[in-house]
This record gives structure tokens, C-alpha cells and sequence, in this order.
């Protein structure tokens, strides 16, 4: 087991004499001093894994030699220890960037405490982060084998990214493979799920179907317009996974309260084409095309997907008859993120203003493209880490800060999420398939008829077809589709890449959260 050195600066450090014997009894070596002068000495000749720095020091002050050990090495934990309770020198302590303060007189446990809270925190944290998920782990495993709701499965899936993130804090991410080979588990039953379940959702017939892309402006944000006295901001970030919101969420929680946390499915394919389209006309891709042929645009036309999404947006109010102002801003860059900051104060005007921003989905995109973004971010927690980045130097940030300080009512939500993909699955296709890792059409498509999901019937599910013969195959669990030829090149280039589009926990069930301003 580790010894930890600590550098004890106290004037009555020999009265303290027991509380240094019971430190060392407990396998902590201690180097005590009575005066700052003697603590910085010491400080500049030998590495200490902590300092206990006594406030109210003849000489120099413990506040002095704080400043002075923090100069020398910053990252060293110091623990204050002071007779005086003033709410100003535990403010200066504090503003310091002390780790701890302690109040005398001093009870051993309590410094014990203090020492493992700062030293050994992150081992215990593991220990019993480690322990509480393999208690977890055959409770979930025993699970996927039942009958389940799609409620259910919403709470397993924010279960299983709960541990992933707790087992991502841990020290030598022990558990890392396990919980990855349970969400492999859990996405092969979801799959069998999805297949038996969504064609008689998309059509009405089954009572508890899950709120779905089409459905959420109807059922979640016209209400929220109705009952709410302030501007509501409906901001939806593309391609943001539940785990990337809860990477986020201890951020935007310094200014909101977070009212609600409810998981949607995303309709397939799990695109911006079809679930962002969807979200804006509050229709299925069939029925967009029906009702509007004019803004509906094929997989196999060169136009951009979502370009009708405020046309889309003024036809839902209509459609409703929801007659409040209402503002769309579609986000693609920095600069254009700075001029939404800039006539913010015009915002405020409408009942609804959507914002939506595109940086997560460009990120996805660039990290398949470019070499560079790969290294940065070969995992999901590394993922996650550049969405957090992101997030904090974007103007998306200033944006809601400025939402809160207006007492504005905001929605956070996604159209889809994404999947890393890491197995290849065989499908031959002429040239008028569509270039989709996760879901393939057409009339002639060659594939193995297992460990997909095929729809033989797309006006089933309300998908278009080119003619009468074609059929949608979605990929499934971390499967990708790739072309026979030059097969081995196509491999490399999109095995750990992420996708979306296919049948996935993680592209299907994704956030809807209403957060209200803490200043309101």
C-alpha cells in the first residue's frame, strides 16, 4: 500500500503530537515545522503528497505561506487548519484554493477523514464505484432477458450510461470492458424489441406506444408554450446522445433547474432527413411527402435534407392552430452562433424561438474524415470530452446563460444520437442505394437476411419508396454496411467511426429535458 508524506506547519506542533503519531500508525509519514518560514523551506526541498497549514502563525501567516506554496507547486493539496471561525479569512482561505479547512480544537478522525478524502479519494470512489455495479450488473443482465416497455428499456439504456460515465471516473477503468459488453448485450435484445415493436407504434396500434419525433412539438412544446408566462427557447443540439447531456448537465445546472428528464425514440431512419424533419412538420416522412412533394427531398438527390425545417415549423403552427409569434435560427458556425448572441434582445418577443445547432453532428462527421479528430477522440469518453469543450467556448453557452439571466423557459432535446460502429456487415447495392452506413434502400439490394432489420413493406412504415419493389434495411446493434468491393479499405476507414441512421439504443432513445432559471 502507498505511504503518503505530509508537511505539517503548526507553531504549537508539539502539542500536536498525538494526532501525528495516530496519522502514522495509519501508514502516513509526517514532517512536522512550527513557523510558515520552516513549511516553505521544506516545501522547496522535498515533495510532500499534502500540507497542513496552520492559519494564525507568528511570523509569516498561514495564509502568506499558502500563497507562497501555491507559487512553488499549485497542484499540492493544502488543508487549513485555524482556531478563528471569521466567514472573511475562510473566504480568503477559500479564494486561495485551499482543499479542506479544519476548525480547532482537532479530533483525529476528522484529520483521517480529511487526508483520505484528498489522497485516497479516487481509489475509494473506484472501490466502491466497482462494487455497487457488479452488484448492478446481473440485476440489468437478468433484465434484458424480460418482457419490457419501451419506458423500461429508456430506463435501462439511462441506466447502463449512469455506470458508463461512474466507471469512466474511476481510476483504472477496471470495469470498462464489462460494461461496454452489457450495452452490447442490451442493444441485441433492444434490437429484437425495436423489430417487434415499431411498425405497430409508427401506426397507432399499440396503447403503450412511446412518444415519438413526430409527436413531440404537439404533446410536449405547445403545451409548454400554453402554461408557461415566459418565452419558451427550444434549443436542439443534432446528434447529442443521453450521455453527452449528462456530461453537460452539471454546466447548464449552475444557471437552471432541471425540470424534467424524459427519454423519446427517434423514428427511422435515425437521420436528420427523416427524425429532424419529422420534429419541425410534426408528420412522418410518407406523409411530409404527400402533403408537401415540393420540400421533401430523396436520399438520392443532391439537395439539402433539412432545409424547409422553419417552413415545416410556421406549417405545424398552423396545423394546430397555434397562432404565437415564434422565431427559427439554425445554427452551422462560430460566427453564426455570435450574431444569434447579438440580436438576442429581439428574441424575447416571441412566445417560441428555436435554436438549432449543428456543431455534435459536424463533429461525428469530422472525427470519420479526418485522421487528426480520430486521435482526439478514439473513444466515447473522449467523445464526450470534446462535446464539453465544445459546449464551454461556444456561443451556445453564452446563449443560454443569457436565457437564464431573461428567465426564459428552455428545452434541450436531439433528433437522434449516434453509435460507434465496429463490425461490417456485407450488402450489395446498385448505384442508386443510398450512401448510409446504417440503413440501405433500394430494389436490389444482396444481403444475409440475419442481424438486420428488414422492412419488406415501407408504406408499413411510413417510409417512401422509390418503386414498388424497394425495401429499407437498418443495421442494428454496432453493425455498418459495406460493399464487397475494395471491402478491406472500407473497413478501415469507418470501423470505430460514428454512425447513425440504423436500430441502437443510443440513435433511438434520446432527451427531451425542460430546465426553468434559477434566478426566476
Amino acid at each position: 500500500m502507498q505511504r503518503y508524506t505530509i508537511l505539517w506547519a503548526d507553531d504549537e506542533i508539539d502539542l500536536l503530537k498525538p494526532h501525528i503519531l495516530f496519522l502514522e500508525d495509519r501508514g502516513y509519514d509526517i514532517t512536522p515545522v512550527n513557523s510558515g518560514a520552516d513549511a516553505i523551506e521544506e516545501f522547496r526541498e522535498r515533495s510532500f503528497d499534502v500540507v497542513f497549514l496552520d492559519e494564525n502563525m507568528p511570523g509569516i501567516s498561514g495564509l502568506e505561506t499558502l500563497n507562497e506554496l501555491k507559487a512553488l507547486r499549485p497542484a499540492v493539496p493544502v488543508i487549513m487548519i485555524t482556531k478563528s471561525e471569521e466567514e472573511h479569512i475562510m473566504e480568503e482561505a477559500i479564494g486561495s484554493k485551499i482543499t479542506d479547512y479544519l476548525i480547532k480544537p482537532l479530533n483525529p478522525n476528522q484529520i483521517l477523514l480529511s487526508v483520505k478524502k484528498v489522497l485516497e479519494n479516487k481509489r475509494l470512489v473506484s472501490e466502491k464505484t466497482n462494487m455497487s455495479y457488479q452488484r448492478d450488473f446481473r440485476q440489468l443482465g437478468m433484465a434484458f432477458g424480460e418482457r419490457l416497455s419501451s419506458q423500461e428499456w429508456a430506463d435501462i439504456y439511462k441506466k447502463l450510461v449512469y455506470w458508463e460515465l461512474e466507471i469512466d471516473e474511476t481510476e483504472n477503468k477496471s470495469m470498462a470492458d464489462v460494461i461496454n459488453m452489457q450495452k452490447d448485450e442490451a442493444n441485441t435484445n433492444f434490437a429484437r424489441f425495436i423489430m417487434d415493436n415499431y411498425e405497430d407504434w409508427i401506426n397507432g396500434d399499440d396503447d403503450e406506444a412511446p412518444l415519438m419525433s413526430h409527436q413531440l412539438f404537439k404533446r410536449r412544446v405547445f403545451p409548454m408554450m400554453k402554461e408557461s408566462d415566459r418565452p419558451v427557447y427550444f434549443v436542439l443540439i443534432d446528434n447529442l446522445r443521453y450521455d453527452q447531456w449528462k456530461v453537460l448537465e452539471p454546466i447548464i445546472s449552475e444557471y437552471f433547474s432541471v425540470d424534467s428528464e424524459e427519454m423519446f425514440y427517434s423514428i427511422l431512419p435515425t437521420t436528420t432527413a427523416y427524425a429532424r424533419n419529422a420534429i419541425f412538420s410534426g408528420l412522418l416522412p410518407t406523409e411530409i411527402q404527400k402533403k408537401y412533394p415540393k420540400m421533401w427531398v430523396s436520399d438520392d438527390e443532391d439537395e439539402g435534407k433539412n432545409l424547409h425545417e422553419a417552413d415545416f415549423l410556421d406549417l405545424q403552427f398552423q396545423q394546430n392552430r397555434v397562432t404565437d409569434k415564434h422565431s427559427y435560427h439554425k445554427i452551422t458556425n462560430v460566427q453564426a452562433g455570435r450574431d444569434l448572441l447579438s440580436k438576442f434582445t429581439n428574441l424575447d418577443n416571441n412566445k417560441l424561438n428555436v435554436i438549432v445547432y449543428n456543431f455534435v453532428d459536424m463533429l461525428s462527421h469530422a472525427r470519420t474524415d479526418s485522421n487528426m479528430v480520430r486521435e482526439l477522440a478514439p473513444d466515447e469518453s473522449a467523445y464526450r470530452s470534446i462535446t464539453k469543450s465544445w459546449f464551454l467556448h461556444s456561443p451556445l453557452f453564452d446563449t443560454l446563460r443569457l436565457i437564464a439571466e431573461k428567465k426564459g423557459r428552455l428545452v434541450i432535446t436531439t433528433d437522434h444520437g449516434t453509435i460507434r460502429v465496429k463490425r461490417p456487415f456485407k450488402i450489395i447495392g446498385d448505384r442508386n442505394t443510398n450512401t448510409n452506413l446504417r440503413y440501405k434502400h433500394g430494389k436490389n439490394l444482396g444481403y444475409t437476411d440475419k442481424d438486420v432489420f428488414t422492412v419488406r413493406k415501407p408504406e408499413r412504415f411510413f417510409l417512401p419508396k422509390a418503386n414498388v419493389s424497394t425495401t429499407f434495411v437498418f443495421a442494428i446493434e454496432d453493425y455498418f454496411f459495406a460493399y464487397p468491393n475494395n471491402y478491406n479499405y472500407y473497413v478501415n476507414y469507418y470501423k470505430d467511426t460514428f454512425q447513425h441512421g440504423g436500430v441502437s439504443l443510443e440513435e433511438m432513445i434520446i432527451p427531451f429535458i425542460t430546465l426553468s432559471p434559477k434566478n426566476a
